[in-house]
């Protein structure tokens, strides 16, 4: 006597015909959905850029009532915004007094270059070690976006792509630890490229030395770019030299 199952088991080709009629097995096909941005999200890049660029000049003060109309946003949003622009260090928040765009004195400045080299020297050196190719084929390209804002006199771009440079040594360099340092300064040195972007004997002299360490990283030679990146943002004899002059001093 046979016995006919009750569930008899799937042929392959159904089982493969209820595969493509299942929605689910086609979700690697779908784009993923984008969050929008909240709105202090917004106001943070929105304020964060304005500062970046000098048109929130250092030192300058930082109205919640002005900027939430000038936005057309409640309050709430620009103070959220503000507390987290404080983190970053590019707003300073004065007990009694207000909210400003930060300033920096020559100590901090100092310190600021001090650091900065620090970590900049390490994380090229590392980049090299790991994979010097990567890095110079990530710089070469930063390097053609200078030549096309030089090109046109478009400096916002051209400090853009500066900012882009330094920060893709700590793209390549593979130790996390690196990158999150240097982010307690990077908005900051963004912000004092701009302040520094009307001068051309300065904007030459830091083009010219961009390049120079892009050649020197092309050729494999890890201590000459070292030795051009350290003259490039020492405080002793970096491009920064203007910090003599007291033009961002409180």
């Amino acid at each position: 006597m046979s016995i006919t199952s009750k569930n008899p088991r799937p042929s392959r080709r159904s089982a493969n015909r209820r595969a493509q009629d299942d929605p689910s097995s086609r979700l690697t096909e779908v784009e993923p959905i984008c969050r929008p941005q909240s709105l202090t999200e917004i106001a943070v890049d929105a304020i964060r850029e304005e500062i970046l660029t000098g048109r929130f000049e250092m030192g300058a003060a930082l109205s919640e009532n002005q900027l939430a109309a000038a936005f057309g946003i409640s309050r709430t949003p620009i103070r959220d915004a503000l507390s987290r622009l404080e983190q970053e260090g590019l707003v300073q928040v004065v007990a009694q007094t207000g909210t400003f765009v930060f300033t920096v004195d020559q100590q901090e400045f100092r310190d600021i270059c001090d650091f900065r080299t620090t970590l900049e020297m390490t994380a090229l050196r590392s980049c090299c070690e790991r994979d010097g190719a990567q890095l110079a084929g990530d710089l070469d390209g930063i390097v053609e976006a200078m030549v096309a804002a030089r090109a046109v006199g478009d400096t916002t771009a051209y400090l853009r792509q500066d900012t882009e440079f330094h920060a893709a040594l700590f793209r390549n360099c593979g130790n996390r630890y690196l990158a999150d340092a240097y982010q307690l300064i990077a908005a900051k040195m963004a912000t004092l490229r701009h302040k520094l972007g009307g001068d051309e004997a300065h904007m030459a002299k830091s083009f010219d030395e961009h390049k120079a360490i892009l050649a020197a990283v092309q050729a494999g030679d890890v201590d000459e770019a070292l030795a051009i990146l350290e003259g490039h943002v020492s405080r002793k004899e970096g491009s920064y030299w203007f910090i003599g002059t007291g033009s961002v001093d409180r």
